[in-house]
């Protein structure tokens, strides 16, 4: 959703803020009848109907300020300085009490069902019902058109809502430093993805979590230990999931109440009102909407997951409620970027294969399908609509697997997809164990000879003869290929290539330091690690590189908490 009413100019407190804020969803959508006027709604409750509900957030006691994204905060027009005001870190860790009008003093939290690989679950929910299911955490304080464009900003960690099924509300600072992180990461690998705003933390609140002993091998944690709690604030134009469409098509087609299809339509709208709008008329029909929204969606989706192929990330819980409607990153709890080529690489122990690195496109096309699925209600059994919407959830496998495979072929450096090479390296790489990350970079320098890709090899393979000559055949057809590629030089080939293989990405043994450091109150390792992977696919100093363009240390394969985690966060 673009708007008109532009602001050029730095933001350099909250009072500058606050005439930007306009909160479209909670003005267009249907409030939960059931909520308090004021927001204290912080049990575990039944939500039977309703887009939203009212929720003050939680503040944590005594924030600290860690980090901001410059990046972003030049994006929206923030003054660098805002980060550490004192009203600004009030309202980003959760206290809404003296915002400026005409901001809201309370936030928002909305519920959602949940779809595992094209599976309704219930029972996840403690009603068993779908109806407890939501913002468990997560809370909504803000939305604001800043230059143009409109945001919402959320909580992470900001205290119970009526979804908390009976948790504390909080993230710790662990969970928080790596989200934070990820976000700016992703979103300067090039990938569609939430954003992050700002990170702050209390030295005086904890929460107990469990987690692993130092060196355990353990696949699920072994102890309880104490976290300090943090915030935070995640940014995208919504937070709308394919899960919501889900929650109210459900509701409909069991006709729950008399409003549930009314209720769906008018959050598919608002779906395409705050993400699609440049892509959709709002002039035409609801059919031909939703025709639209399925073909864009589909190729937002399709393309985001061969993004996350491309650069060696598993989402680790690919279900549909955390796969955002606006077909961008969301979910920063259960991920990992790959170290050794693995197939079935994942690191969340909760996730199951499923959602193992390269079957995260058949994962999307699960989670399209539900989509697709709930918006077969709107068409009212209309069976040319039906027809069409149909044929483009069936040609959305046809479409994962054309960007997979022009993916694959840009890793390369090729003209197009070449399955026999392509199949034979995958190959050689699951035989040989090779670092995902700094093969495709070596590769990216187009070497004349094959010693410099053997820095990604794990082991040594001089003594196995067979593999040895077969990476060199491999080598050699891929140098031969490349060579007679006319359209670009060697060296023009390197950089091409270099944009699209990054050197740089946040694996979990360089994320550990960081926010063990953080635990203790030093700040920096975190504030280096934004630096270096906000830059990810430049050379950077030959300090950085020694530090952070390595393989990954064999004493910590299998370990609880760096090669696996679980979800405690």
């Amino acid at each position: 959703m673009n708007e008109n009413n532009y602001n050029l100019t730095n933001i350099k407190t909250l009072d500058d803020l606050a005439p930007l804020a306009n909160y479209s969803l909670m003005e267009t959508l249907t409030r939960d009848p059931e909520a308090t006027p004021n927001g204290i709604d912080h049990d575990p409750r039944q939500v039977f109907s309703g887009h939203y509900v009212p929720v003050t957030p939680t503040p944590i006691d005594k924030p600290e300020y860690i980090a901001h994204s410059k990046s972003l905060f030049n994006e929206l027009g923030f003054k660098d300085s805002l980060a550490n005001e004192s009203d600004f870190m009030s309202m980003f860790s959760g206290d809404l009490s003296n915002v400026p009008e005409p901001m809201s003093r309370v936030g928002w939290a909305t519920g959602y069902a949940l779809s595992i690989y094209g599976r309704e679950y219930y029972d996840q929910c403690p009603f068993r019902t779908g109806n407890g299911y939501g913002d468990g955490r997560a809370v909504s304080v803000l939305e604001a058109v800043l230059n143009g464009k409109r945001w919402e900003m959320q909580l992470k960690g900001g205290g119970r809502t009526p979804y908390c099924r009976g948790a504390d509300g909080r993230a710790v600072l662990r969970s928080s430093v790596r989200e934070f992180l990820a976000q700016e990461h992703m979103y300067s690998l090039g990938i569609s993805t939430s954003r992050s705003l700002s990170l702050y933390t209390s030295k005086t609140e904890f929460v107990k979590r469990p987690w692993y002993s130092d060196g355990s091998y353990s696949q699920d944690p072994d102890r309880m230990i104490s976290e300090p709690v943090a915030i935070t604030t995640r940014v995208a134009p919504s937070f709308l999931r394919v899960g919501q469409i889900e929650l109210f098509a459900r509701r409909a087609r069991k006709n729950e109440y008399p409003t549930a299809l009314e209720e769906l339509e008018k959050i598919v709208l608002h779906l395409i009102d705050r993400e699609y709008s440049e892509n959709i008329d709002k002039d035409l029909t609801l059919s031909e909407k939703i025709m639209l929204l399925a073909k864009e969606f589909g190729e937002r989706l399709s393309s985001l997951v061969s993004n996350w192929v491309r650069v060696g990330y598993c989402q680790g819980n690919f279900n549909g409620d955390n796969c955002a409607a606006g077909g961008f990153t969301l979910d920063y709890g259960p991920f990992g970027f790959i170290d050794n080529f693995d197939p079935e690489y994942q690191s969340w122990t909760g996730g199951g294969q499923h959602f193992a690195f390269l079957n995260q496109p058949e994962a999307a096309k699960r989670n399209f399908g539900m989509f697709c699925t709930s918006l077969k209600l709107l068409l009212k059994d209309d069976k040319n609509d039906l027809s069409e919407l149909n044929e483009i959830t069936d040609d959305f496998s046809d479409l994962m697997q054309s960007k997979m495979e022009e993916m694959w072929a840009q890793k390369l450096g090729l003209d197009k997809f070449d399955a026999k090479l392509f199949n034979e390296l995958e190959t050689l790489m699951l035989q040989t164990a090779v670092d995902y990350t700094i093969f495709f970079r070596e590769l990216s320098s187009v070497p004349d000879k094959i010693d410099s890709i053997q820095k990604s090899f794990y082991r040594d393979i001089s003594e196995e003869l067979d593999l040895s000559k077969r990476w060199l055949e491999w080598f050699n057809k891929w140098k031969s290929i490349v060579s007679n590629n006319r359209s670009f030089s060697k060296e023009e080939l390197s950089v091409k290539m270099k944009l699209i293989n990054p050197k740089y990405v946040l694996r979990e043994w360089i994320l550990v330091p960081a926010y063990k450091s953080a635990h203790e109150g030093d700040y920096s390792l975190v504030r280096e690690l934004q630096d270096v992977m906000t830059d990810p696919y430049s050379e950077q100093s030959k300090e950085i590189e020694e530090k952070y363009y390595s393989l990954k240390p064999l004493e910590v394969f299998d370990v609880g908490g760096i090669s696996h985690v679980s979800c405690s966060s």
